[in-house]
């Protein structure tokens, strides 16, 4: 699947959760619902990095981490959907910008210094 088709997946499977919620008598997920079940996620993704990595013991980690990595994306395409983000523009213009940074010089001057490029 592309990114784009990822995407329409993973809305797909949002709009079947807002009607689990509604039928269940429950409101549906604001955008606020989904960031705070994706920072969840993150946290959980951190536990299992770290148990993959050895400073943690979580059973079955490394069966866990592509899961969690699909949580954690599915969250990001369903917010970009929701907040009409073109994800692939916006990853290239990054990514393009990053690139930039570091062949330019600027990059190497900050990892010296110790500041980040954010």
């Amino acid at each position: 699947m592309d990114l784009s088709e990822l995407q329409a997946r993973a809305l797909e499977i949002a709009t079947l959760y807002d009607r689990h919620h509604v039928a269940a008598g429950r409101e549906p997920w604001s955008t606020g619902d989904l960031m705070l079940g994706f920072v969840g996620d993150v946290g959980d993704l951190a536990k299992l990095v770290m148990a993959v990595d050895g400073r943690r013991v979580i059973p079955d980690a490394e069966a866990g981490l592509g899961h969690e990595l699909a949580d954690c994306l599915w969250s990001v395409l369903v917010l970009a959907g929701r907040y009409g983000v073109d994800l692939a523009s916006e990853f290239a213009r990054m990514t393009d910008g990053i690139e930039q940074h570091l062949q330019s010089g600027e990059g190497t001057a900050a990892v010296q210094a110790g500041a980040g490029t954010n």
